[in-house]
């Protein structure tokens, strides 16, 4: 398989009046062209900064500070503003987190979806209305003609979700970034959208890079999982292994904290929370949580690499 995204040491901090607060912190994996990735991790943790940087879409103060983002032969840290408006919502499509906010309530449906063709694509009008119809019955949205007519609001949730990924789809992306696509719905929705994502990425080979807090989503989705905790990605490798043997303390607090289906029985959490940018401890950043925590995880900060296990985890108390 070939290499479609490598990020490497991908650092993205933001400027305050007295500092510089690291988001990102030398970040690196890679995505192969039709591959599954998940971005776990609590609120803070870095991921949806980390997707939003793969297609510079990162706010100011915030800015890529270091590192390299290889897609396609493109390096997307150095690539021009017309070479980034080629590949964005082009070659890289992206899924946010409320469906609502991403469509424009005052437009109808078939006006976005012609729109979007129409910024990427030397069609006609009418070649574009054949695509989003097209693309609607790819995400089974029932009567597709009616639908292009009517406005976000007559639609539901789910109903609107599933439009936002033919959007996404409108240009046969290479990726698609889905940042918590689910958070919004209820458990059945999240679940028909999940086995959507995943039924189109098979078919149409696209890679995808799934951010969620939901090690339990991810589990069904994805084939690569990489947890992230204080911007710093502490353990990765290939999920059934991952979930089955969890390596960092971090990873198996968060598959501990799912809910076990014991009635009556209280949800495990993680002691405490995720610290701040500004106040990130020295040594291992989850130290002041764990409790399996060592002198030395006090004092230096463990980087990530291969352990005997055969995963990728970066903790002072795994061989």
């Amino acid at each position: 398989m070939s290499t479609l995204l490598e990020v490497k040491n991908m650092t993205v901090q933001f400027a305050m009046r007295d500092t510089q607060l690291t988001a990102v912190d030398n970040v690196s994996f890679s995505l192969n062209r039709g591959e599954r990735l998940g971005l776990v991790g609590e609120s803070g943790a870095g991921k949806s900064v980390t997707g939003f940087s793969i297609i510079n879409l990162v706010s100011k103060p915030g800015r890529i500070t270091g590192g390299s983002i290889l897609f396609e032969g493109h390096d997307l840290t150095k690539a021009s503003p017309e070479v980034l408006r080629h590949i964005r919502g082009n070659r890289i499509s992206m899924i946010f987190q409320d469906p609502m906010m991403t469509l424009n309530p005052v437009l109808t449906i078939g006006t976005q979806m012609v729109e979007t063709i129409l910024a990427h694509k030397k069609v006609s009008v009418k070649e574009a209305e054949a695509i989003a119809l097209e693309k609607l019955r790819k995400v089974y949205i029932p009567s597709p003609e009616k639908r292009l007519k009517q406005y976000p609001h007559e639609f539901s949730g789910g109903m609107r979700q599933r439009i936002v990924i033919a959007i996404a789809l409108l240009t046969s992306p290479a990726l698609i970034i889905a940042d918590e696509p689910t958070t919004a719905l209820d458990v059945t929705i999240q679940a028909e959208i999940m086995d959507l994502l995943l039924e189109l990425c098979e078919s149409e080979n696209m890679g995808l890079i799934l951010i969620t807090h939901d090690l339990g989503v991810v589990s069904q989705v994805t084939e690569k999982i990489a947890v992230m905790y204080a911007g710093r990605i502490v353990e990765m490798g290939e999920t059934d292994k991952v979930v089955a043997a969890p390596q960092h303390p971090y990873t198996k607090g968060l598959l501990a904290a799912l809910p076990q289906g014991v009635k009556g029985k209280r949800l495990n959490q993680i002691p405490g929370i995720m610290p701040g940018l500004g106040s990130i401890p020295r040594g291992c950043a989850f130290n002041n949580r764990c409790t399996c925590r060592e002198d030395q995880c006090l004092q230096e900060r463990p980087c990530l690499e291969l352990k005997k296990s055969g995963g990728m985890a970066a903790c002072h108390i795994l061989e």
